[in-house]
């Protein structure tokens, strides 16, 4: 494994743990309510929903690529399109009057199994953020490598949880983060918009007809 594809996926795992969505907006909601260690209970919880997301999203890009690269490119295509949707909603969104949901207070930890494996969007997200930071690597993924992607996904994982724990409990931190959200949220869909048109980029050129 190159460093290269080592640092794709670490970033994929991070990047996908830190990116605002339901589960960031109902740790920093309970982190609120019962402080640090409830949201860091409730995190661990989730990682294991992420666990399984990521762990199917990187078994559907190999296979894709394994099965041929035009598979890959579909499935290129189809998540760069994807992620340029999200980023384009992000961008647009407007602030909203509702509270994030902060869940049951008094098991967190079960609270954050259940709310991590029943996401609808996690597998979706999954697959489409780690095929657009893979998509430059594809000829590099084979099933032998598996694993390891699966471990330094969790990895990744795991970075962006210690940043969220370590800032969750901090009051000021997320009255910065409620004053700042919707400039958060459209930031982070600039960043989808540039997941997704780097996904094409790579993509595409494999689905078009060869010229003579």
């Amino acid at each position: 494994m190159t460093p290269s594809l080592l640092m794709a996926v670490l970033a994929s795992g991070f990047i996908y743990g830190i990116t605002p969505g339901p589960g960031v907006l109902a740790v920093f909601g309970i982190g609120a309510a019962r402080g640090r260690r409830a949201g860091a209970g409730f995190l661990c919880g989730h990682l294991l929903g992420d666990v399984v997301w990521c762990s199917t999203a990187l078994i559907a890009i190999v296979g894709a690529r394994e099965i041929g690269s035009t598979a890959f490119d579909v499935l290129g295509v189809l998540s760069g399109l994807y992620l340029f949707w999200l980023g384009l909603r992000a961008v647009r969104a407007r602030r909203s009057s509702a509270e994030a949901p902060q869940g049951p207070a008094r098991q967190p930890f079960w609270h954050g199994i259940l709310f991590g494996l029943t996401n609808p969007k996690a597998y979706p997200v999954a697959v489409a953020t780690f095929t657009a930071l893979l998509s430059s690597r594809a000829e590099l993924l084979h099933w032998s490598m598996l694993p390891w992607l699966i471990v330094l996904s969790f990895v990744g994982g795991l970075i962006a949880y210690a940043i969220l724990i370590g800032i969750v409990g901090a009051r000021q931190v997320r009255s910065l983060y409620q004053r700042h959200e919707l400039a958060i949220t459209r930031l982070c869909g600039v960043m989808f918009i540039g997941f997704a048109i780097n996904a094409l980029a790579h993509a595409l050129p494999g689905l078009m007809p060869n010229k003579v």
